[in-house]
């Protein structure tokens, strides 16, 4: 239990951003049947007619999905209440959240078994549970929790996911629809509709975006000076990426009157991409759920001058402090408390303040080392892959082992109390679990190293090889906008967030820029092969101005 306690605020995000990202699917695949494969496009001999079953199966298996997300999600939150309020299970049931949770999971099991008949009359059904499950959902946001103007903050929660619904929800089912069309007509019909309801989304999601912003951050400096002001940067960033990709493919489909093939092949493309960006933005969002509104945050905010301090550049630390200097790790003063008879230091808990001792200078030290080194290997790696692209250095093609050096060095710099530098013994340093993490995490660095130079000296050659690399990418970025910082102290938090969320949105821009270049034909990939290199220069150099103090 000590260990969901101390990973409790991270998996709590991951598990909100894949029930909220399973939601948008089904109320995106409904809208998508409502009001792009409308019924006039069912009639005899229409290709369109055949769209409904894949788009029907996949609206069933995101319901169960979503299921099974919110069960997992609604049990997790109830153990931890349950460990740490001392509450009994009768008494959280009848927490919101609870009963929240629950009436998803029985509405997304129902469009589940709706969403496979094939007859008319369960659209509108399918319509009107689907509009349940969104107001379950907002039930358990900022919204309800607000003292005044409740119900007209929930309505615009509710708006306001549901133009994130029908727009990025519906984006998977105008990819499979148009994979499966053999007509061009076809797909440039579906192409026109999910458009229009594509634009609608889009005014909708930003209106009350802008509303909710106004309502829960309310003026300039809680933007920079707060962790929601600053995730909601974050998600600003990445909406402006698909605003982008959005007007390329309005473009597209408007292009497509005279030239379709090529054009709505690219169309395909851009589509992919902004499904990836689409639910980065999701996860963005689940993030926000664990952050208090930056309007509810007035203390310890964050000055600009505090900012421009932190941020200012520097000459990075290239030397590192002794490991004698270092403070002693948690899990050695706990087994020395055990071993003493004395009650062991408590296990963190999200919101609570820090119950070990604080970091030393010489702790500060040792972390800016370790990342301006990385940095420096980053941004190697991003040289190498911008002269690879230029085909004049045959050697440059070898970049991928250079996370081999990441590796080497995260094995010996990750956990200095172990082997090779610490006094705990290479086996024994299994026993931690934050130490077993980053040996995981090296032997991954290692083989992704390894797999990626096979792609790109031909001796890989699966057609899916060369997408595991922006995959990856990707999903780190999503992953490390995803996290959040704990409470414990906010204005040191704050601002590892501020150096978190750039190299964040470098990732995910590198990942799709990549899967652009792959996707694209030759003669049309060349900014996007330029793009990606860049964001990992942009990222070496954001670590080696990264700074604890």
């Amino acid at each position: 239990m000590s260990q969901l306690l101390d990973t409790f605020g991270y998996l709590s995000v991951i598990l909100r951003g894949f029930t909220l990202a399973f939601q948008s699917l089904v109320i995106g695949g409904i809208s998508f049947l409502l009001f792009v494969i409308v019924p006039r496009s069912l009639e005899a001999g229409s290709e369109l007619g055949s769209f409904m079953r894949p788009c029907r199966r996949m609206i069933a298996v995101s319901a169960v999905a979503l299921a099974v997300t919110q069960m997992a999600l609604v049990s997790m939150d109830s153990s931890v209440l349950m460990a740490t309020a001392d509450m009994r299970l009768e008494e959280v049931a009848g927490a919101t959240f609870f009963t929240a949770g629950s009436v998803i999971v029985i509405l997304a099991l129902a469009i589940a078994l709706l969403s496979r008949s094939d007859s008319h009359r369960v659209r509108p059904v399918l319509l009107v549970l689907s509009v349940l499950v969104l107001g379950a959902s907002v039930t358990t946001s900022h919204a309800t929790a607000r003292v005044d103007n409740r119900f007209g903050v929930a309505i615009i929660t509710a708006l306001h996911q549901l133009g994130a619904a029908t727009w990025i929800g519906g984006i998977p089912y105008l990819v499979v629809t148009l994979r499966r069309s053999n007509r061009a007509q076809s797909a440039l019909v579906l192409g026109r509709r999910f458009s229009r309801v594509a634009f609608t989304s889009v005014c909708l999601l930003l209106t009350a975006g802008v509303m909710l912003s106004i309502l829960y951050i309310g003026s300039i400096p809680a933007i920079y000076g707060t962790a929601y002001g600053v995730m909601t940067g974050s998600k600003v960033a990445l909406f402006a990426m698909l605003l982008v990709l959005g007007a390329l493919n309005f473009f597209i489909v408007r292009r497509a009157r005279t030239d379709s093939g090529p054009l709505l092949n690219q169309l395909r493309r851009f589509t992919e991409v902004e499904i990836g960006i689409g639910f980065t933005v999701i996860f963005a969002a689940a993030s926000l759920t664990s952050q208090p509104p930056a309007v509810d945050m007035t203390f310890a905010r964050v000055s600009a001058a505090e900012i421009g301090e932190r941020m200012k550049p520097q000459w990075p630390r290239l030397r590192s402090p002794n490991s004698d200097d270092l403070s002693v790790p948690t899990l050695q003063v706990r087994r020395e408390a055990l071993a003493a008879g004395l009650a062991p230091p408590p296990s963190f808990v999200p919101g609570a303040a820090s119950a070990t001792h604080p970091n030393t200078p010489a702790d500060m030290a040792w972390s800016e080392y370790n990342h301006h080194w990385a940095g420096l290997i980053v941004l190697l790696i991003g040289l190498l892959a911008l002269i690879a692209r230029s085909g004049r250095a045959g050697w440059a093609r070898h970049w991928p082992l250079s996370f081999i050096l990441l590796a080497i060095f995260l094995f010996f710099r990750a956990d200095p109390e172990s082997w090779p530098l610490g006094a705990n013994g290479f086996w024994e340093s299994f026993a931690d679990s934050e130490v077993l993490q980053h040996r995981i995490f090296v032997v991954l660095i290692i083989a992704f190293a390894v797999f990626e130079w096979r792609v790109r000296t031909g001796r890989k050659t699966a057609k899916y090889a060369a997408y595991v690399f922006p995959l990856v990418c990707a999903m780190g970025g999503a992953l490390l906008l995803a996290h959040s910082h704990s409470l414990g102290n906010v204005k040191e938090e704050l601002l590892a967030e501020l150096s978190h969320v750039p190299l964040a949105l470098m990732g995910v821009l590198a990942g799709w820029s990549r899967w652009l270049e792959l996707r694209l034909p030759r003669s049309e990939s060349r900014i996007p092969s330029i793009i990606w290199p860049v964001c990992f220069i942009l990222i070496g150099a954001l670590l080696l101005n990264y700074r604890e103090s």
